[in-house]
């Protein structure tokens, strides 16, 4: 009878001892999804490339969030801005080349092909003129407004 109640009183102890190191230990988070954007586009690739800024719309036809997202980028199309809708099905090259894995990507070029400012997902018009403005114009943005986005571990992407 000694020998099974010093038994069992070490098995509580190991119990004890594994729940206080799996708590301190705690548990990881959940894996969370990272769309990065490119940092620098071959202008090359897209249409004028010798305009000093470029819009691009990295879409796919199955999305529905990216007609929008086309709309609200196409209007900047001017003699500065250029613009281009990428679809996935007509140029899953250039998806590849870019490594976009989720539409809608949106991207701000300079004449390098320096991205300036990237929007993954849902954007508002307001957000998306104000970063091109500020490209253009950098300090033009009024205070708290939009922040910028796109590039990997920045505030705002």
């Amino acid at each position: 009878m000694a020998r099974l109640a010093v038994a069992l009183l070490i098995v509580a102890i190991a119990a004890g001892v594994a729940l206080v190191l799996r708590r301190r230990n705690g548990t990881d988070p959940p894996t969370q999804l990272r769309h990065h954007t490119p940092l620098q586009l071959d202008r090359s690739d897209f249409v004028r490339p010798d305009a000093p800024w470029l819009v691009v719309a990295f879409t796919s036809s199955t999305c529905h969030t990216c007609a929008d997202i086309v709309a609200k980028a196409k209007v900047l199309a001017t003699s500065a801005v250029a613009f281009e809708e990428v679809e996935f099905t007509a140029h899953a090259d250039r998806h590849r080349r870019y490594a976009i894995d989720a539409v809608p990507t949106l991207v701000l070029a300079d004449r390098a092909g320096a991205v300036q400012a990237s929007f993954v997902g849902r954007v508002t018009a307001t957000d998306l003129w104000a970063a091109v403005a500020e490209a253009r114009e950098p300090g033009s943005r009024p205070p708290g407004g939009c922040e910028r986005h796109g590039r990997p571990d920045e505030p705002g992407s």
